[in-house]
């Protein structure tokens, strides 16, 4: 998530983020964006989900959202001191101490290539590897859900094997198939709706990650582990 500053709010300086001090930008003239410093890793993700456990008790808060090793956190009204905003989400960062979620374990069936892998080729040439070792690296890997987000039920996964990492594309698929196994960046996911998507395909799941009529309608969760099963490889 990239985050943009307000002319409202743009007065208090804002800091880069560093090794050691995260970010605080704000979003808005309610939502501030609280980006944690460093890599994007499972250490920096456990200590948003602490932040964000943090947060909930805030009577002054309306929601929190955690991403990508970041917190989003909206107020039910404009706050009359921002830079008091700042320093105290930097003061419940410095104290977030790392937890986990207990999550469960979800298995995807993957017809890997086929027509829906219309990017697994541009792979192959970017990373120089033979289609088969690019899906037996994705699927050998185990992946963490480190946020939902997107569209309805999208989990963000952490743990691709950087031999297969691949950019996003400068001009996205206009209608790339609900259900297409992706890869974006240092990512990879599962495609929620048919549409736009700038994300790579390289094979396809049948399974149902969302259903709006259930309990809990998105089968993922932050924390859940994720495995890959190739159910078919047609290459």
């Amino acid at each position: 998530m990239i985050a943009t500053t307000n002319r409202h709010a743009s007065q208090r300086e804002i800091v880069p983020a560093t090794q050691s001090r995260a970010r605080v930008s704000s979003i808005g003239a309610r939502s501030f964006l609280l980006e944690a410093p460093g890599d994007f890793d499972l250490i920096a993700q456990r200590r948003i989900w602490a932040l964000s456990q943090t947060v909930r008790s805030w009577a002054d808060l309306a929601e929190n959202i955690p991403g990508m090793t970041n917190l989003l956190v909206i107020f039910k009204e404009t706050p009359e001191d921002p830079d008091a905003v700042v320093a105290r989400l930097l003061e419940a960062w410095e104290h977030a101490q790392s937890i986990d979620l207990n999550g469960k374990t979800i298995e995807i069936p993957v017809h890997y290539g086929g027509e829906h892998a219309s990017d697994l080729a541009a792979l192959c040439d970017l990373s120089g590897l033979s289609d088969r070792e690019v899906v037996r690296i994705h699927h050998e890997a185990t992946y963490r859900v480190f946020a939902l987000g997107s569209a309805p039920g999208f989990g963000y996964l952490h743990g691709l094997d950087p031999r297969i990492y691949m950019p996003r594309k400068t001009v996205p698929s206009l209608k790339m198939p609900k259900g297409c196994v992706t890869i974006g960046g240092m990512q990879t996911g599962v495609a929620m709706l048919t549409g736009p998507n700038g994300w790579n395909s390289i094979g396809f799941a049948t399974l149902a990650m969302f259903d709006p009529t259930a309990q809990n309608p998105a089968m993922m969760a932050p924390g859940d582990t994720v495995r890959f099963l190739p159910a078919r490889i047609e290459l």
